[in-house]
């Protein structure tokens, strides 16, 4: 009975000791993620952006281009791409300032109605207004004026990472087949194939996930542009590439697509009728995607449980900001591939990922193959 007890009690600490491991392993390595932020950004964008681009550069080498130079044309293609959304940004957003004259007096005429009814229903005067906006006009100047200096530095800490990200994209394309020998030599040598075999699914997953999201981010557009567009919103197609974009944030980029949306109609003379109607098209197209597009487009491949996806969102935005929320999903997926194939981590890639499907998803899951069925037979 006391060797019971005895056993017990090892098995207690060995546990304990585990967890703690486990626990000291999870705040060095946020500590490490949060310290080395500007060093380790880059990196991470870079690594993924890499790996999405591994069948272009692969199709260009096999047109014996060298692999320089089918390094270099990929990253051209990526930066062109990239430069030519953001032309296409910047086009529409000259049509919004043309308007900032109307969105003035549609404002004047709100903060009217505001005054009217805190004067009404609050019981506030109209003297007491001027004066509670005059001691707040100095305090609001200095305020606009640094919001202005923290947007010019985060979109020049921006560039800067981006130009970084670039470099280092190059040289994992060129440098490729030198990192992976260096990941093979610190595998024992029996397990060289599972390390090969994780190495390639971590890579697909990052291309079926980045291909996937920007094949269906450019549907969002044609979607939103085509309902904005009936609703009578102005500036449409501006509108609906900005919902797009930010569809790249999951959860939070749509809702805040449609709320800036939302402030711009009204801000714009839009009428409740219009706002409602942009409800709507919102509503209308995530029915569409979450039941037709993400399972079309995107797929299962990023396998990950709703609540770990919320915090690994909720994550990388404490440690990297807004570059975590949108390295997140692709991040874990790679870690939950990692996790499956190490047998002691094999538990955490089990509760990262999606419970077993019910009868009425693998039903769902059998639909979606046959459209896929469909578009790839045409």
């Amino acid at each position: 009975m006391g060797k019971y007890y005895v056993h017990t009690d090892k098995m207690n600490k060995s546990i304990l000791q585990r967890t703690a491991f486990i626990f000291l392993v999870i705040v060095l390595a946020g500590a490490i993620l949060y310290f080395g932020r500007p060093f380790l950004v880059p990196i991470a964008l870079a690594g993924l952006l890499s790996m999405l681009l591994l069948p272009l550069a692969g199709w260009f080498e096999k047109k014996k281009l060298g692999r320089g130079l089918s390094s270099v044309l990929s990253v051209l293609v990526l930066v062109v791409g990239i430069s030519g959304i953001l032309a296409l940004l910047s086009w529409q957003l000259t049509n919004v300032t043309d308007d900032l004259s109307q969105i003035k007096t549609v404002a004047s005429e709100r903060m009217e109605q505001l005054h009217v009814f805190a004067s009404d229903h609050l019981g506030i005067s109209r003297e007491e207004q001027q004066k509670m906006m005059e001691e707040n006009k100095s305090s609001g100047a200095e305020s606009a004026t640094k919001l202005g200096a923290m947007i010019v530095s985060s979109l020049l800490g921006a560039l800067v990472t981006f130009i970084i990200a670039v470099v280092y994209i190059f040289m994992f394309l060129y440098y490729r087949s030198h990192f992976r020998e260096f990941i093979l030599q610190l595998v024992p040598a029996g397990n060289k194939a599972e390390a090969t075999r994780v190495m390639a699914e971590a890579s697909q997953i990052a291309q079926k996930y980045l291909g996937g999201l920007g094949l269906m981010i450019t549907m969002l557009w044609v979607l939103y542009g085509i309902g904005f567009s009936i609703v009578g919103v102005k500036n449409a197609v501006f509108f609906a590439i900005l919902c797009g974009i930010l569809e790249i944030i999951p959860y939070v980029g749509n809702l805040t697509g449609t709320a800036i949306t939302l402030l711009m109609t009204m801000a714009q003379g839009g009428d409740t009728s219009m706002m409602l109607g942009v409800i709507i098209t919102y509503g209308l197209v995530q029915f569409f995607q979450n039941n037709v597009l993400t399972p079309l487009i995107v797929g299962s491949e990023v396998n990950i449980n709703p609540v770990f996806t919320i915090m690994a969102l909720m994550a990388g935005e404490l440690v990297w900001g807004v570059p975590g929320m949108i390295l997140a999903i692709p991040m874990l997926g790679i870690l939950k591939i990692t996790f499956d194939h190490i047998a002691v981590l094999k538990p955490f890639g089990f509760i990262i990922g999606q419970p077993k499907k019910s009868a009425a998803s693998k039903k769902k899951e059998g639909i979606i193959s046959k459209l896929k069925g469909i578009f790839k037979s045409r």
